[in-house]
């Protein structure tokens, strides 16, 4: 954590030469500099304060190298002025090798805060309606939110992740009817299809194990039978995803179930929200006052026939998410959800929470590409492209590496041909070939004689040495980066940076060499480096293996 660590110490003594300028409320970045400059961070106070002043920006930098190089001689070994004003630091290599000692230490726990654990968080995602498998925008969906609960859990915060199986409404009964007429067409080709029924070959392979049942019509509920073989085929195509969930929330439950006075939870989470006046009747329909709350219009919760709305569920369900002792609500929903965040956003507040408490990440789609040309988005059966046969075809690793290669709200194009590739062009190859060579020189050291039980951390000092190092400890300012960003995608990035570093590393620094005890410390470097790799591949829910 050397960014944080230095961050908090240069502000704090940044922050008092400012307040003795008169200066109050002042603050400065620490960035990490360009690699073709040689050195560690670089802060932007001396321009921030110069500016307020009206003075020369180099003036107050002279003055802040000689304050930061008293203050903290421990921790600093060199500082310069940079351009317009920067001050360029280069720290200690004894800072660098504490780093290193405490990622050997802590193993997969680096960067782990148990201060965190008591918060709760739920993780939301997939939740796709159980008309269907899986298709690839799914499985981006999956591939974030999985990630991402595993960036807050080993963060230190207590995650759920959950999946809202929306088993109720129209949709439900269109599915029943679908396999109900694929069922009848097994007896009778002429019998008739609804219109908007669904065509995939997966609903007359449903009709058809209920058929071979042979079992009387009438005592087959088409609508049970069909969510069961659709769900169980989700749940099979996620776990070879590697996701899993806590918990399957059905919407049924906040619909259906009634307590003793015999009221559902969606219910009395509208009864609530009339009883706060955020709600209204009007042309016997009940309205959520969303526009209280920047909503282009107010929303129908209860239609006049008495039917409840979907936004009426979602109400509900957000309303028991709450009960249930969550602090943070993180949702992931597709693009395509946009214009409802708002109302979301609506509810939630008007739930008595805090518009903070609801994280909305929405991402985007995902298109395939084959040949260098956009690939065929449909499948045989005149559907989509599933989940399943973009995994059977690259492999999971390969999968979510690819679909974490860019942030949530930015498209992706996923290369079918690269991500097949067992080559440095594929990026998951490359980081997990890292890994592999780092084992196989684990290995071939158990041949190794004499090497001292003492390791001597100060003779890593080479420039590409000390570069891997630090790459090493950017892992916890990763993390962080994906904590305020919400999004895990910023781990594929640094994995291919610290890639980079280690292949530097490997070319000019021998790691098996003639002096033993230079070659134990950078045994001990090598270790750091598997476990990081390990952990950060972990994160994206892909394997680290020891042999390729």
């Amino acid at each position: 954590m050397i960014k944080q660590q230095i961050t908090v110490k240069l502000n704090a003594i940044a922050g008092k030469y400012a307040k003795e300028k008169g200066l109050e409320n002042i603050s400065f970045t620490v960035e990490i500099p360009p690699k073709n400059i040689d050195a560690d961070f670089a802060v932007n106070a001396a321009m921030i304060i110069a500016k307020k002043l009206k003075t020369n920006p180099q003036n107050i930098a002279k003055e802040l190298i000689e304050i930061f190089l008293k203050e903290l001689p421990d921790f600093i070994s060199k500082a310069e002025i940079a351009g317009a004003g920067f001050i360029n630091l280069r720290i200690k290599d004894e800072i660098l090798h504490k780093e290193l000692q405490a990622i050997l230490e802590q193993k997969e726990k680096y960067g782990s805060l148990a201060s965190n654990n008591k918060e709760k968080i739920m993780v939301e995602f997939v939740s796709a309606n159980p008309t269907g498998p899986l298709h690839i925008g799914h499985g981006r969906g999956a591939a974030i939110g999985d990630s991402l609960a595993r960036v807050l859990k080993h963060l230190g915060y207590d995650v759920t992740k959950e999946y809202y199986l929306n088993d109720v409404g129209n949709q439900m009964l269109v599915l029943a009817d679908s396999v109900k007429a694929k069922y009848l067409q097994i007896k009778d080709k002429n019998a008739p299809f609804p219109q908007d029924g669904y065509k995939g070959e997966y609903i007359a392979e449903i009709a058809k194990r209920l058929a071979d049942k042979n079992g009387n019509i009438n005592d087959i509920d088409f609508k049970k039978e069909a969510v069961k073989d659709i769900l169980a085929t989700i749940k099979a195509d996620l776990k070879d995803f590697a996701v899993s969930f806590d918990n399957w929330f059905s919407e049924g439950k906040i619909a259906f179930d009634k307590d003793a006075d015999g009221k559902t939870e969606v219910d009395k989470a509208c009864e609530y929200l009339q009883n706060k006046g955020d709600a209204y009747v009007c042309d016997d329909a009940l309205w959520l006052a969303s526009t209280k709350f920047g909503d282009d219009k107010d929303r129908v919760l209860r239609r006049s026939d008495g039917r409840y709305t979907y936004l009426a569920s979602d109400v509900a369900y957000h309303k028991n998410k709450f009960e249930r002792g969550f602090s943070k609500l993180i949702n992931l929903w597709g693009a395509d959800h946009h214009g409802y965040v708002t109302r979301i956003n609506a509810c939630v507040q008007m739930l008595g929470f805090q518009k903070e408490s609801l994280k909305v990440i929405l991402y985007q789609l995902v298109s395939l590409i084959r040949d260098g040309k956009p690939a065929a988005m449909s499948t045989r059966s005149g559907e989509f492209i599933t989940l399943k046969e973009v995994v059977d075809e690259v492999g999971k690793d390969a999968c979510r590496f690819f679909f974490l290669l860019r942030a949530p709200d930015s498209q992706l194009e996923f290369d079918l041909d690269l991500a097949k590739k067992q080559s440095s062009e594929n990026p998951v190859f490359y980081v997990q070939y890292v890994n592999a060579r780092c084992n196989s020189i684990v290995k071939e050291s158990k041949n190794e004689k004499n090497l001292p039980s003492e390791i001597d951390y100060g003779l890593l000092s080479t420039k590409e040495e000390r570069e891997l190092i630090k790459q090493l400890a950017a892992f916890c300012d990763t993390l962080s980066l994906c904590e305020k960003t919400m999004s895990p995608h910023h781990f594929t990035a640094y994995l291919m940076e610290l890639a980079d570093a280690y292949h530097k590393f490997y070319e000019k620094c021998r790691v098996l060499n003639d002096d033993p005890n230079l070659t134990a410390s950078r045994l001990k470097l090598i270790e750091a480096v598997m476990i990081i790799i390990k952990t950060a591949l972990a994160l994206l829910g892909v394997s680290a293996p020891e042999k390729m």
